[in-house]
This record gives structure tokens, sequence and C-alpha cells, in this order.
């Protein structure tokens, strides 16, 4: 079991957001547990109140607390890619109705952010020749979806 579990607030799409997270990730992803309200409130009684998820092997919790703490970028979930077809795949997927933003961040269909960067990334824009890392940086700030090869080409 793992010490510390994010808790993503949704007002009322904890349960679809969850299943969606699960079909896009797949896998060792999966529900977990889903408990509901009851007549103490304060959600209606036999909602949803909380859904504990599994994504690729890290788990989350989904509470339905209500419109008063929507999310922002503040906070968002780094996806790993091996190749772009990975980052295809879950850009594609998770931007679906959503909105997508500057250097591989979107923000899904919920309002929750996600960067979907290619493993790759981190060691190009340290590479030794810092001319070369300040190529790949600049390329990278100018994309939406990242473009493995767009970047080693910098």
């Amino acid at each position: 079991m793992q010490k510390i579990t994010p808790c993503l607030w949704f007002d009322g799409q904890a349960q679809e957001a969850a299943e969606h997270y699960v079909a896009i990730f797949g896998g060792d992803s999966r529900i977990l547990d889903t408990t509901y309200y009851s007549e103490a409130g304060p959600g209606e009684t036999g909602s949803v109140l909380t859904v504990d998820f599994r994504l690729a092997g890290q788990d989350y919790m989904g509470l339905n607390g209500g419109p008063q703490f929507p999310f922002t970028e503040a906070i968002s979930l780094s996806v790993d890619c091996a190749d772009q077809a990975e980052v295809d795949r879950f850009w594609d997927a998770l931007s679906e109705g959503g909105e997508t933003g500057q250097c591989g961040w979107l923000k899904d269909r919920y309002g929750v952010s996600w960067q979907i960067v290619p493993n790759e990334l981190p060691k190009l824009l340290a590479d030794p020749d810092r001319a070369k890392a300040d190529r790949t940086m600049k390329a990278m700030l100018g994309m939406t979806k990242l473009d493995i090869q767009a970047l080693r080409d910098a």
C-alpha cells in the first residue's frame, strides 16, 4: 500500500473521470473502491462520495466535493512516455473535450492538468552541449504536443 495517495476534488464527476482514466491507461489500472453519501450528507444520499482508482500502478482518490475548488495548473499529473506513439495516444485521449496548452501540457475534460512528456526530454535538456540543450528548450517552448523527432533535431 502506498503511503501518499493524491486526492482529486471533482464537482460530481469523480466516477466518470476515474472510469475515463482507467480506460485510457489500461494495464495496471482499475477502479478499486467506491463510497457513497449517506443521509448524513452533505451530498445527495446514494450519490458517489469517493472513488479509489489505480492508474499504471499509482493509486488516486476522486472526491465529489462540489464546485468550491476547481482544478488549476498549480498541480498536474506528468505522464512518462516511451515513444512518440505513446505521446500521441495519451495526448489525443486526455485532450479530447479539454484544451491543449504549451510544452506538452493539457487540461482534460474535467479540468485536470496533465503533462505528456517523452522520457528522453530530460536527457535532451541536460545535454552537455549547452547550445544544443538551449535549442531543444526553444523548440519545446514553441510546441503544444511534444514532437520527439523535432526535439532531437533541435
